[in-house]
């Protein structure tokens, strides 16, 4: 049998079902609830995988069989058994999709036999028989002759091809529509992790205002991209980002940043050990982690998912290690994009190696190695004595950062970023007297003392002066006498075992 499958090499799905139809085995099972896609893709199945174009015949209970122009059989084949004889009785090869026929697998012995019977008559003929359906139902008399698949996301190459052929339908209603290449992987990217129904749905939301879809429709396809994530309860879109040059200090970090930062815009021209795998940033609570994993998405121009590790154990999204496993998995669907473990240590620790959180961690050891490129992973940790060796040595991340209590120059800054985010002028104030005062400080430690201050001068209803900057310090009792023991531990740990994150002072 010859094929012509140029265009089924496109997606990752594409290239899965052909070697599925080219392994001849004429039962195939698709776990999928979207039933729409499946028929597309068994319709280019039909027009490109044989020597010439087949019959595509498609069945449901309530429509019965169906031809690929849409024209029904009528009552004679609604019911799964007719369907199954009219299969069996077919001549010359053809690819008939089945939906939702679970149930009758599930429910009737004769329906578990009759298949079987297909089965043989469709062997080396060229008929393939393609059930489709949320649900996996696989008898045990079945269970050899099926070959069963699940269908994740669409990638990237079927959401650019979903996105050209809605861009030319909008071109010809009349709208208008940026077919630029940068516009469209922008929008290709921001629509990755949807099905191709909620990427319609994204792009419906980005039209409404106006029949235009173009660099400004981002945010619209956006919201409905978080709306969508957010739904599966264990995994956050994060829409805002950071801006690398807004985070103070930790200029060896910023500056490893940015010489990678070409290495996720090359694409297939570098081999994937390449790629950055990953970062693991610890230190000081409140100097900074969680807002460099911001910024380190806006340097690579990537999307940030954070997998919120509450909702993995919650228990409401199935077991933990099968919700962990299957949020790991669609990530990968999402690449490339940055991935946020904030507080690694409390959520993936072989400190129960016997429990769930012991099998949570196995799976994510491997899955850091094995994981597709261009998945960048960003994780963050405040208890170092939590984290096994396994996790920081090298080859799981990149590198290991420690973040310090910011340094004089470093405070002064954040106290400069903090204030002209807010619409004062840093140098009027003086704030270089605020130095010798701040020592010890972390960063979260110099914004709550802003925003005091800024807070104390607004109620008074006049401009902030140095006075109201200084009285705000002076009420602060930093983390490093109040916590004093445990900052100096984590301090001496980290001095020989991780990369500082800022130049040393």
């Amino acid at each position: 049998m010859q094929t012509s499958v140029a265009r089924l090499l496109e997606s990752n799905s594409s290239r899965q079902l052909r070697a599925l139809f080219a392994s001849g085995r004429p039962l195939l099972y698709i776990v999928s609830a979207e039933e729409q896609r499946v028929g597309r893709l068994l319709r280019e199945m039909a027009r490109h995988f044989f020597a010439k174009p087949v019959p595509l015949w498609s069945w449901s209970l309530t429509e019965g069989m169906q031809g690929s122009d849409g024209a029904s059989l009528g009552s004679d084949t609604t019911g799964p058994r007719a369907a199954l004889d009219f299969i069996a009785g077919f001549e010359g090869p053809a690819v008939f999709h089945l939906k939702d026929f679970h149930e009758p697998l599930r429910e009737t012995a004769g329906i578990r036999r009759r298949l079987r019977d297909v089965y043989e008559l469709c062997l080396d003929r060229g008929n393939f028989v393609v059930i489709s359906s949320p649900i996996r139902v696989i008898p045990d008399e079945l269970y050899r002759d099926i070959a069963c698949v699940e269908l994740t996301v669409p990638d990237s190459i079927e959401i650019r091809a979903f996105l050209e052929e809605r861009a030319a339908a909008i071109a010809a209603s009349g709208g208008t529509v940026d077919t630029s290449e940068s516009t469209l992987v922008l929008m290709t990217r921001a629509l990755q992790g949807l099905t191709l129904d909620e990427a319609g749905f994204a792009v419906k939301r980005a039209l409404a205002g106006g029949n235009r879809l173009e660099l400004a429709s981002l945010p619209a396809l956006f919201e409905e991209k978080r709306s969508a994530l957010n739904r599966t309860g264990t995994i956050e879109y994060i829409a805002e980002g950071g801006d690398l040059d807004r985070v103070g200090g930790l200029e060896v970090m910023k500056n490893w940043l940015r010489e990678r930062r070409p290495l996720f815009q090359f694409g297939d021209s570098i081999g994937a050990q390449l790629v950055p795998k990953g970062v693991l940033v610890m230190g000081v609570s409140g100097c900074g982690k969680s807002l460099s994993v911001k910024a380190i998405a806006e340097c690579f121009q990537l999307p940030l998912y954070r997998i919120d590790m509450a909702e993995v154990f919650s228990g409401r999204h199935g077991l933990p290690e099968w919700a962990f496993a299957q949020a790991c998995r669609l990530l990968e669907a999402l690449a490339p994009a940055v991935v946020w473990f904030d507080e690694i240590e409390l959520g993936i620790t072989s400190a129960a190696s016997l429990g769930e959180q012991g099998r949570i961690f196995a799976f994510f050891l491997t899955w850091m190695q094995e994981k597709v490129p261009g998945l960048f992973v960003a994780a963050t940790a405040n208890r170092i004595d939590l984290l096994p060796a396994e996790m920081i040595r090298k080859g799981r991340f990149d590198e290991v950062f420690f973040v310090d209590l910011p340094h004089a120059d470093e405070r002064l800054e954040i106290f400069g970023i903090h204030l002209e985010r807010r619409g004062a002028d840093s140098s009027a104030l003086g704030i270089e007297r605020l130095v010798g005062l701040s020592e010890g400080w972390t960063g979260a430690e110099v914004e709550q003392c802003v925003v005091s201050a800024i807070t104390t001068a607004r109620l008074g209803e006049r401009a902030l002066a140095f006075d109201d900057l200084m009285r705000s310090a002076a009420r602060i009792i930093p983390l490093s006498k109040t916590m004093k023991e445990k900052v100096t531990q984590l301090r001496n740990w980290a001095r020989d075992r991780a990369a500082p994150a800022s130049l040393r002072q």
